[in-house]
């Protein structure tokens, strides 16, 4: 069995069909969302419109998706909204694998960095175990810090596929930090259960990205088109 697993895809229908496109090429069983898919300055129904035609097996609401901006309401449509509304916060497959969006307690949560530094740095283990909340499922799978890694801690394995849609940011909270992935690539995760259990493999898949600059442009959020063209928050 294989699973594509994405996040974070922030309205940017362009990377998305270029992930798309790519989990057809790898022969995936699946795909997970999970969440912050319909919060940004780009495309809301057209990306709400290409992830229905896609069949997503799994999809849960990430922190983003509760805050409903007014280009987001306009664009997206009330069949959109509603649906995002439904979305749960995490999910379980089979009993093996769990699926949040920050942490399994708290959507707002980074699982697996700490930013006190301004950048990402994996947390000490002890204090990641005890952000899972008593999760007990063999794999971890969560999104919010848009950076892909894998961690193994108290015998699971956590996994943040990346960003699809947005290679970089930066946010005041908790305090001031940025996450870059120094590449404007779309990211994913295929998760695999093999005969000596589950594995993970990142991809990191190119596409054009100046209609999705141009239309952040456009939208006034010329943040969002330096980070999206090149992986990286541009120097105040």
């Amino acid at each position: 069995m294989r699973i594509a697993v994405l996040a974070d895809i922030h309205t940017n229908v362009w990377a998305l069909e270029a992930v798309l496109a790519d989990v057809r090429k790898h022969g995936c069983d699946a795909v997970w969302n999970l969440g912050d898919i319909l919060h940004g300055a780009l495309r809301p129904r057209a990306t709400y419109e290409l992830l229905r035609a896609a069949d997503v097996a799994l999809t849960i609401g990430g922190n983003q998706d509760r805050e409903l901006d007014e280009w987001m309401i306009r664009d997206a449509g009330p069949e959109a909204i509603e649906w995002l509304g439904g979305l749960p916060a995490t999910a379980v497959f089979e009993d093996e694998v769990l699926l949040c969006h920050g942490s399994p307690t708290d959507d707002m949560c980074y699982l697996l960095e700490d930013v006190s530094s301004g950048h990402p740095v994996v947390r000490h283990e002890g204090e990641i175990v005890e952000l899972l909340g008593g999760a007990s499922q063999a794999v971890i799978v969560c999104g919010h810090t848009h950076i892909p890694r894998l961690v193994r801690a108290n015998g699971q394995m956590i996994v943040n596929p990346g960003s699809v849609g947005l290679a970089a940011y930066s946010d005041d909270s908790p305090l001031p930090h940025a996450m870059e992935n120094y590449s404007p690539d779309a990211s994913y995760a295929i998760l695999e259960k093999t005969p000596a259990g589950w594995d993970a493999t990142f991809r990191k898949v190119p596409y054009d990205t100046r209609e999705a600059a141009r239309t952040a442009a456009e939208r006034g959020r010329r943040d969002w088109a330096y980070q999206i063209t090149t992986g990286r928050v541009a120097k105040a």
